[in-house]
This record gives structure tokens, sequence and C-alpha cells, in this order.
């Protein structure tokens, strides 16, 4: 690094650099870490920046980092965006953190929006802030009768030095040198003049381009920006075999349903407002060790067995199941699902029935045991006879080309999301070559993690490339609960951990869903759909199934071993149906964007400790703001009543927002009414007549 006299000089050092005005040429900072202001903990980075951190277009995120400089000279702070060709998209002033947690810990923060897909980045920058510095020098020492003539002075200087920056507008150059001119006017009094200098439209000019001095640059940071489906969506579940299945009274003998049968519930999907619909495998089942109704091991000639035990004579991950049709049959579904307006959703389980064609073909692929035998899946107590897991450590690299291949066929027939069972069971490094595979050619493709497991392996998954997981929402119910867990993935985890928040799957009843009554169905679908941008259901939610195999969390007849032909149409025309609930939720979502963000989200008070209340809040491209605050009985058994106190801050509320006493309207978006409310308002909520409120603040113009 060299300094030269009147020369902007950068220097680089191993985390930062520095633009410098100096007169020395003395070349005594090479290879250290600090800048001339030390830029630290900034975020959002994934481990030092070795993983890129998660973003969607269009979304806030939380940029900030913690600055300090020696002295007590002022600094500003600021991130700057850049696009995937390097190009300054977005310059955003941070400032000062706000909460009690940061008081005096130096911590700055700001909001930067990527505005499309791809491998976006980020900087900090820190600089000596020359306008603030003299504004807090020249406000005290006036004030005390202390340099009075002096302070002005070196305003003016410094005012008519900024009128010749470049980048500055006419009206901002004129309004600088203005200003100049009144601090130097000796016939005005020192108040008049300082006056001048710290005008409206001054500290608007100096806003907008700083004057900035000794900028040190922090490294550049990597931010993986991808598709609104791989971060925000609603998900639907169903099995294509029961779509549509038939069942002969008289014989006891079931007609599968099949491609053709399951499109016809398709636009039933679409009406309720779903993104995605899921398919669990569709491959051909497993004959060997077959499971019976309810997981038993003597199945009957009519069981279809389990779709996870995948592979028969019929093929295995490459081939589908007979009874549910040809590949021109999968592709005419796929077509209908997307002149719908819905995306595909494939299961990728990466197991074996015990007659998959792999098991003869790469028997090196599973792992033998000592007697012989290859070992099938176990989780005790649960045992899968009729599931053989792979070993990747015999032929990593024959099985993962093998994998990429498959995953590659059903992309080429419309597949752009899959959904993966249990990868937490496959090496991480597995996935991160998988992922980093396939996106590298088709970027659009999206992977969710079906990982309940250890945090650590959650969290990993995310870093290592898939877009968003299934999380421990499923069992959060009390009010401290999601309130603990709805700050960690808004607020710790969201670089690397994109949360869907699913109400139910195939093999989860939650003791919440078994013994709540419909009020716990309506709970828990108003809480996912607003507290996450990503959300599912697995069929049979909307009509209340809650009947447990009795000891287990899970649905007794369950779907996975057998058909079920649901009465949607019954359902619907005697109201035992929460699928109107479930399409004015989506709808909400689809109206209000503040709702597909995910680092937005506040919690709030309230005395009851079964009342929950948060808010989501965004300010839109065009300026219009839009804040939804729910407030949700999570109790569902009761009518709860609490006092509700907002941090109103989080509201960002204009005075056009409030009325004569201080209050704002807000609308009830899901029963219509309207009310005015303050800081502080009284709520009650009878879960059997409505358990929560979702109010959108009424913006004035």
């Amino acid at each position: 690094m060299i300094f030269v006299a009147n020369v902007v000089v950068v220097t680089k050092t191993a985390r930062t650099t520095t633009v410098l005005n100096s007169k020395t040429t003395t070349d005594i900072t090479n290879g250290l870490r600090f800048g001339r202001f030390p830029i630290t903990a900034v975020q959002p980075v994934v481990e030092g920046g070795r993983f890129p951190a998660k973003a969607l277009p269009g979304e806030d995120l939380v940029v900030g980092a913690t600055v300090f400089r020696e002295g007590h000279d002022q600094l500003g702070v600021s991130a700057v965006l850049l696009d995937p060709r390097g190009r300054e998209r977005q310059r955003v002033r941070l400032h000062p953190a706000q909460g009690e947690q940061w008081k005096g810990l130096d911590r700055w923060e700001g909001l930067i929006t990527p505005s499309g897909t791809g491998a976006w980045s980020f900087v900090i920058e820190a600089w000596h802030d020359r306008y603030g510095t003299w504004h807090h020098n020249a406000e005290v020492k006036v004030a005390a009768g202390i340099d009075v003539e002096l302070m002005l002075a070196e305003g003016a200087a410094l005012l008519a030095g900024a009128a010749d920056d470049a980048g500055r507008t006419g009206a901002e150059k004129r309004t600088l040198r203005a200003a100049s001119v009144v601090l130097s006017d000796t016939t005005k009094t020192a108040e008049e003049r300082l006056g001048a200098g710290f005008s409206p439209e001054v500290l608007a000019a100096v806003g907008r381009l700083p004057i900035r001095e000794l900028v040190t640059v922090s490294e550049r940071f990597p931010l993986q920006v991808e598709r609104d489906l791989a971060g925000r969506g609603s998900w639907y579940e169903f099995f294509p075999r029961s779509e549509g299945a038939v069942l002969d009274h008289s014989t006891g003998v079931w007609t599968s349903g099949n491609f053709r049968t399951a499109a016809r519930r398709l636009d039933a999907v679409a009406d309720m407002g779903f993104d995605v619909i899921y398919l669990p495998p569709i491959h051909p089942i497993g004959f060997q060790h077959r499971k019976g109704r309810n997981n038993t091991l003597t199945p009957g000639p009519q069981d279809p067995g389990s779709p996870w035990a995948i592979g028969s004579k019929d093929g295995g991950h490459d081939a589908i199941h007979p009874e549910l049709g040809t590949f021109e049959d999968f592709d005419a579904f796929v077509a209908r699902a997307n002149e719908l307006g819905l995306e595909v959703a494939l299961d990728l389980a990466l197991q074996a029935a015990p007659d998959h064609p792999w098991v003869t073909s790469n028997p090196e692929w599973f792992t033998t045991r000592v007697d012989g035998s290859i070992a099938y899946a176990e989780n005790p107590p649960k045992k899968y006879q009729d599931i053989y897991p792979l070993n990747f450590d015999n032929d990593p690299a024959g099985l993962s080309k093998e994998i990429l291949r498959i995953v590659q066929l059903w992309i080429s027939h419309g597949v752009k999301i899959f959904r993966v069972d249990n990868p937490h069971t496959k090496p991480v490094w597995f996935w991160e070559w998988l992922i980093g595979k396939i996106n590298k050619k088709n970027p659009e493709v999206v992977f969710l993690a079906e990982a309940f497991t250890r945090p650590p392996m959650m969290h990993a998954l995310g870093r290592a490339g898939f877009q968003q997981s299934y999380t421990y929402f499923t069992w959060r119910n009390t009010k401290a609960e999601l309130e603990e867990y709805f700050h960690e993935v808004s607020h710790v985890s969201p670089a690397y951990f994109r949360p869907n928040f699913f109400v139910n799957t195939p093999d989860i009843l939650t003791e919440y869903l078994q013994y709540g009554g419909p009020a716990a169905f309506r709970i828990r679908a108003v809480l996912a759909a607003t507290a996450s941008p990503l959300w599912g259901v697995y069929a049979g939610y909307e009509l209340y199934e809650h009947v447990a195999r009795p000891g287990a969390e899970e649905y007794i007849d369950n779907e996975k071993y057998e058909y079920k032909a649901r009465d949607w149409e019954g359902a619907a025309e005697s109201g035992r149906t929460l699928a109107p609930y479930i399409t004015r939720l989506n709808t909400i979502r689809k109206d209000h964007l503040a709702l597909g963000d995910l680092q937005n989200l506040t919690i709030h008070r309230s005395t009851d400790d079964a009342t929950i209340v948060y808010s989501k809040h965004k300010t839109l491209a065009d300026g219009t703001k839009d804040t939804l605050i729910m407030v949700v009985n999570v109790d569902p058994h009761s009518a709860r009543e609490s006092t509700v106190s907002l941090d109103l801050a989080a509201l960002d509320l204009d005075p056009a927002d409030l009325n004569e006493d201080g209050l704002f309207r807000v609308d009830d978006l899901i029963s219509g009414q309207s009310w005015w409310w303050g800081e502080h308002n009284y709520v009650r909520l009878d879960a059997h007549v409505e358990p929560a409120h979702v109010l959108s603040i009424r913006r004035q113009p």
C-alpha cells in the first residue's frame, strides 16, 4: 500500500479494502486483517462466506455489521448490493441497531433487496463521516460559545467542497453552496448561520450522497438468490393412487386411482390457492416383506404396499408404477397442473425394496450383514423390513452418478421440485455434490429436505444446498414454544435454513390435532400460513381427519399402506370442510407481500399465556407499506381474553395513518370486521367461533 498526497489510493488487506487520502508514503498495513475502520460480525454470512446466504427476489434481507472506530468522530456505514455481474444495484445507509440488547455494542443494520436470481453479493462500507462529525461538534460548541467562528468556517468550507462532488444534482449543488455562503456571513447570528448548515435540504443532500473520507470496504460476501418457489409457496400433498380409487364393496377389491383420475382433483387444489402439488413416490412398489394395513407384517393380497418401498420386477426409481399409468400419463398430469398454476413436486426417496433391480445389479450399494443378509431400515422401535437403505461408502461414485441420472430423468419430464425423504440418513457431501451439479445446469430446481432430526444436521443440509426444510413447527404448540421457534427461524437461521411449516404429514398426526377438534386445525393452519412464507398440508387435513393408531402419533388406517377414498363433495355440501378457510388464508398470502418474507416477523406482548401476537411488515418498491398483525388463541378448547401491547416502531406508522386520538384502523381479513387500535388493545378470541385475527393496517394515502 502506498499513500500519495492528494490522491485517493485503494489499499487491500486480507479482509478489507480502505480508500485513503494521505500525504505519507510509508507502507505499514500490508497483510493486516483490519482496515482503517474495523468491520466485524457481518450478516447474512454463512461460515465466513464458505456457503452463500439464501435469498429470494424482492425479499428484504437484514444486513448488519459491528463497526466502530477510535476516538469520538462520527462513522458512516453502508451496505452495497452487487448483482451476478458485479454491478452495484443498491446502496443502503445502515443505522444503529435498535433494542436494548444492542445498546453500546456498535451494531449497524439495514435492509437490502435483490431483484433477480443468481449469484449476488454484498459488501459493507465504513467511512469517516465528515458532515456528521462537523454537525455534532458544531451543535455542541456553538451552543456553548466555544470556537464559534472556527466551527462555522469549517462548515462553510466543508459544504463548499461537497458542492463540487461528482454525482451531485444541480439542486444539491445550489443548496450546499447557498448554505456555505450563509455559514460565512458574519452579518447574521451564529444560530442563523448554523441553521443554514443544518437545514433539511442540506441533510437530504448529504444523506443521499454522504461526504466520505477514509472509506473501508469489507470483503465481498455471497448471496444465492433463488426463484420464488424456493422460499415462498403453499404445498398440498396427495397420493395419486387414492384420487379416483374405487372399492367394489361386494368383493372388497380396490381399483387404484391413476394419473388421469388424480388430475381431476387438481382443480380443487388450485382453487384452494396452493402453488405446489406434492406426490409421494410414484414408482413400482416391492412385494418382498410388503407391509399391510397399519404397518402390519401380514399384507393381504389387495394391499398396495408403501410407496416408499421402491422397486420391483417392474423397475425402480426411473419407472412408474403400472397402476398409475405411463410416462405419457405422467406428462399429461404435469401439463394439467401447470395449466392450473401448480408445480409438481416429486418425492426423491433414496432407498430400495428388497426386490429393487439395484439389489441384484449393484449389491455393493447396500449394507451386507455378517450373516450375508442386507440390512433393512430401522428407527427403533420402528422397523421397515420392506426398505433397504443405501450405503454410500462402498461405491460412492457409481451410486452418486446413478442418482444424478434419475433426477435428471424426472427433470426432463417437467419436475422442478423434489421433496427428499430422510436426507439426514445420507452423507451431507453427497447432497452438496448432487444439488450443486443439478443447480449448475438447472438453477430453477428446488430441493425440500424432509429431515426431522437434530438441528446441526438440519442446518448442514441447508448449507449444502437444500432450498427449504421441514421443521419442528409440527410439535411447537404453546405460546412460549411458538414465540421461541418463530424468532429462531426468522432471525437466527434464515441465511441457511428456510422453514416449510407443514401442518401434518402421512407420518405425523400430533396429539394437538388428535384432541383439539376443528379449532386446532384452524389454529395450526393460520399459524403456518402467516408465520412462514412456506407452508404445507397433507390431504385430509381439510376434512379434520384426526383419529390416530393407538399408541402412535400417526393416522389409523394410514394411507401409506392402503387406498383412501375421501368424499370431498359430500364434505363440502355438509360444511364439514376447512377448504374455504384454507382458501382464504392462501388468498391473504397472495394479496399481502409482507407474508412472503421470512425475516420481518416481530413478536408482540399479550397478557394471556395462550394468546400469541406477531406482525409482519414490508415497504414495497413503490413506497406502499404492507403490515399485518396476527393474534391467535393457541388453546383450541376455550375462549381467551388478553390485552395486546404492540411494538409501534415495528409497525412503521405514518402520521397520516393515525386519527386525532393516535389510533390506527385495522381490518380483520378473516372476519371482515374493523376496529381502531393503538398501543394497548383488548382481545377476546373464542376457539370454537374464530381463534385468530389477521389484521391489516389500513394505510392512508
